[in-house]
């Protein structure tokens, strides 16, 4: 099968979603490997480096697809790319479908086979530790008196106390930001919804964290000793009522730091908008928000190759099994297919968007096999079935 590494286009997107590693394991199984001139080069990765693996390099998009048979990229896919997506191409990329109607009108009209790799993750996505991680570096960035913020350091000085920080949500994302702030000396608060996931962080930090029920009247009893808020709630695209409410901001000293690391629209914060990293503050009733939609972008070349090593497994079973055995062997990937020639196969789009969908087990013909089963990817359920 020919394969296409695109090179992503999104506005500050840096990373790619093969490594030159990865395509030399792609071509030691007998693939033909297309790169896109430069699809590395914002992850320190040359075209040169790409044929070194193996990769033949291609000058331009339209080419790259016109050529692969299965083409990925790391994030959605653009309006100037929706023509050039072929009648039966697999695709696959972070399409979040559920969130952009226009994209999945025009993926349903190609008659692809699309996967949106952000269901496709057993363990959770490498993107999310690194958002995590890297969102809490910028909140303490976005504290400096530089940036707007109060201008505390975050573990303190002789004399001076260190940040109060509270953290929703104790995920993968909210983990890797309560990593680093408790390691830079911050005093730590993580709520969720969750108690046996509070009862194993708070194990984690020998209960030198404090740990509550993620609910809004817990956060507003917080808030006014809070420096710093990250968020990390994967908020229910349905729900129209917020964690945090602009009002509620008024709580916080003038200065104190809201990160938005979800940063979902609509999402938990109501005074969270998608900013980007060339202008990636902006502040509300005094709170100094970062709301950047593409933090791991900020650490390409390492995010690239934890990314890519996640993403090869499901690569190579699309290249070597073809669609039906692998979502045969892997609920997750299973689940991760969208669009199936023309049929939403994507359950939380169809019950946001108000779209007919059929289960991707029953669109692949393969519901009476051993499947390996996976949970469903969100809380949204749906049962506006196609009826075929």
């Amino acid at each position: 099968m020919i394969f296409g590494i695109l090179k992503d286009i999104k506005e500050g997107e840096n990373r790619v979603i093969c490594t030159p590693a990865e395509v030399k394991s792609i071509v030691a199984c007998g693939h033909k490997v297309l790169a896109q001139h430069d699809c590395g080069k914002g992850s320190c990765f040359s075209d040169e480096m790409y044929e070194a693996a193996g990769a033949e390099i291609v000058e331009t998009m339209e080419e790259m697809y016109a050529r692969s048979e299965f083409i990925a990229k790391v994030k959605e896919f653009e309006p100037c790319e929706y023509d050039l997506i072929r009648e039966n191409q697999i695709i696959l990329g972070c399409i979040h479908p559920a969130g952009h109607p226009e994209e999945v009108d025009a993926l349903l009209k190609s008659k692809c086979i699309a996967f949106t790799a952000e269901d496709s993750h057993r363990y959770g996505s490498p993107n999310c530790e690194a958002a995590g991680k890297q969102g809490a570096l910028f909140g303490l960035e976005s504290m400096l008196t530089i940036n707007g913020g109060k201008g505390k350091f975050v573990g303190g000085f002789a004399g001076a106390p260190g940040i109060n920080v509270l953290i929703l949500g104790a995920g993968n994302v909210g983990r890797g930001s309560l990593q680093v702030l408790h390691a830079l000396g911050a005093n730590c608060t993580v709520m969720d919804i969750n108690v046996g996931i509070l009862r194993t962080v708070g194990e984690m930090y020998s209960n030198k964290i404090n740990t509550m029920y993620c609910n809004q009247e817990n956060i507003a009893s917080v808030l006014p000793q809070m420096d710093m808020v990250i968020n990390a709630v994967k908020w229910p695209k349905q729900r129209k009522d917020f964690l945090i409410t602009k009002e509620m901001l008024k709580l916080m000293e003038p200065g104190s730091v809201l990160v938005d690391i979800s940063n979902d629209d609509p999402g938990a914060i109501e005074s969270s908008h998608e900013t980007h990293h060339d202008n990636p503050r902006y502040v509300v009733n005094g709170v100094v928000h970062y709301c950047v939609s593409n933090i791991p972008g900020a650490v390409a070349q390492s995010t690239s190759v934890s990314y890519a090593g996640e993403m090869l497994p499901f690569i190579l079973g699309i290249l070597n099994d073809g669609i039906e055995k692998t979502c045969i062997k892997d609920g997750f990937y299973r689940r991760s297919l969208t669009m199936y020639k023309g049929l939403l196969t994507h359950e939380e789009t169809s019950g946001i968007q108000g779209r007919p969908w059929i289960r991707p087990e029953d669109v692949l013909g393969i519901a009476d096999q051993k499947l390996d089963p996976a949970p469903p990817a969100t809380t949204t359920r749906s049962d506006n079935f196609i009826k075929l």
